[in-house]
């Protein structure tokens, strides 16, 4: 299928996407070819939504592992050693690490939209993340080391329940809720043992939304775009990645969370998760996550171009601000939502209703895209049983 492409300040930037497979990746496309970009895709499969899209200019397959980070990084840095790009920007926790931790490597062969090991690493681990929250009273849940040997939980003072996630991850991969004392010794030990360092973490009663952040911050550490959305609706029931969001207005969200990014002295993008706490009525940061967000196309839609901005980012120029946007915005994900659907005792109950898709867009779907949509339901069929495992200890 022939594409136009209208010429622009920044036509001929040529930008890389690493990897194919994740949902930010459409937006993405959409964006950087509206603005003339030369855009390349790294995809692990001809599955990849990257690969299946009408809109890359170029389509690789290329290695890429997240059980092996030091082979994933060889074939990213013998890719990036071509200098063919000008900016390489990761869509998942796992890419983004990699290009942190070895930017000042790779910078001498394109520049790379992340920030340098000694700020990522605090937003990449959610212990440190925390830490940065307490230490400047910014709104969050009371956060604690797992040690598996146990050593310290007695001088903890816990009050039940609590909750034990990994350091690092997403999607609430590894979450466990502890009800009772006599549960946490088997239940941290298990956490370890599958997940790597984890955290203990005060329970916030799930009664209340939760809220994605998504800011910009520029070179001289002004913030020049906040969108905030709640999550309605999320998948799994007791905990996971949302299937329908609406954009809210709530400036004590950004105010919270342009405070952690400017403590953190963080620069670019960042996507920031918080939870309504019912009992005080307060929104608290859960954690950062440090690249683009797989919903991040509701703020597209809602008018707020992160494209732009970090295309201005990366020439230097004045980044446009993107302060304001309507409330009221859907982005529902149709794959998971009917998942939902099938599970949720609430499903004929939910406010906005189930079946309502007014005012809404999806977040994979695109007419004049569509063979992206069948290529990831066919992977999302594959994965969901292995993202089950992976939940359960």
């Amino acid at each position: 299928m022939s594409k136009s492409r209208i010429e622009t300040k920044y036509s001929g930037i040529r930008v890389l996407l690493i990897e194919g497979r994740a949902r930010q990746i459409m937006p993405l496309m959409k964006s950087l070819h509206a603005f003339g970009c030369h855009i390349t895709t790294y995809n692990s499969t001809k599955l990849d939504m990257g690969y299946a899209s009408r809109y890359p200019d170029k389509k690789l397959l290329r290695y890429c592992d997240a059980k092996d980070e030091e082979g994933t990084y060889k074939a990213i840095r013998k890719e990036l050693m071509t200098k063919l790009y000008d900016l390489v920007i990761p869509l998942n926790d796992f890419v983004a690490i990699i290009l942190s931790k070895h930017k000042e490597e790779l910078k001498n062969y394109v520049s790379i939209a992340v920030n340098d090991w000694d700020v990522f690493q605090y937003a990449s681990d959610k212990l440190k993340t925390m830490k940065i929250c307490m230490e400047n009273d910014i709104p969050c849940p009371q956060t604690y080391i797992a040690d598996e040997a146990l050593g310290n939980l007695s001088a903890m003072n816990l009050t039940y329940p609590v909750c034990i996630k990994p350091r690092t991850g997403f999607s609430a991969v590894g979450f466990r809720k502890i009800d009772k004392p006599e549960e946490i010794a088997s239940i941290v030990k298990a956490s370890v043992e599958k997940y790597g360092p984890c955290l203990i973490q005060e329970y916030i009663p799930q009664t209340d939304l939760q809220y994605k952040a998504e800011l910009f911050v520029d070179r001289q550490g002004e913030i020049k775009s906040a969108c905030v959305f709640a999550k309605v609706r999320w998948y799994p029931l007791e905990g996971g990645s949302s299937t329908l969001n609406v954009t809210v207005h709530r400036p004590d969200i950004v105010e919270s969370c342009g405070q952690l990014l400017k403590a953190l002295n963080w620069r670019g993008y960042a996507d920031i998760d918080l939870i309504q706490d019912p009992r005080d009525n307060t929104a608290k940061v859960m954690e950062i996550n440090p690249r683009i967000t797989g919903s991040v196309k509701i703020c597209y839609v809602a008018g707020v171009n992160f494209t732009e901005q970090i295309l201005q980012d990366y020439l230097g120029e004045e980044v446009t601000t993107y302060m304001e946007y309507p409330e009221g915005q859907y982005l529902r994900y149709l794959l998971t939502d009917i998942l939902w659907f099938l599970k949720s005792k609430d499903r004929f109950h939910c406010k906005p209703s189930w079946f309502d898709f007014r005012n809404s867009v999806d977040q994979i779907w695109s007419g004049d895209d569509p063979w992206p949509f069948f290529t990831y339901t066919i992977q999302g069929a594959t994965k969901l049983s292995g993202d089950k495992k992976k939940r359960k200890l």
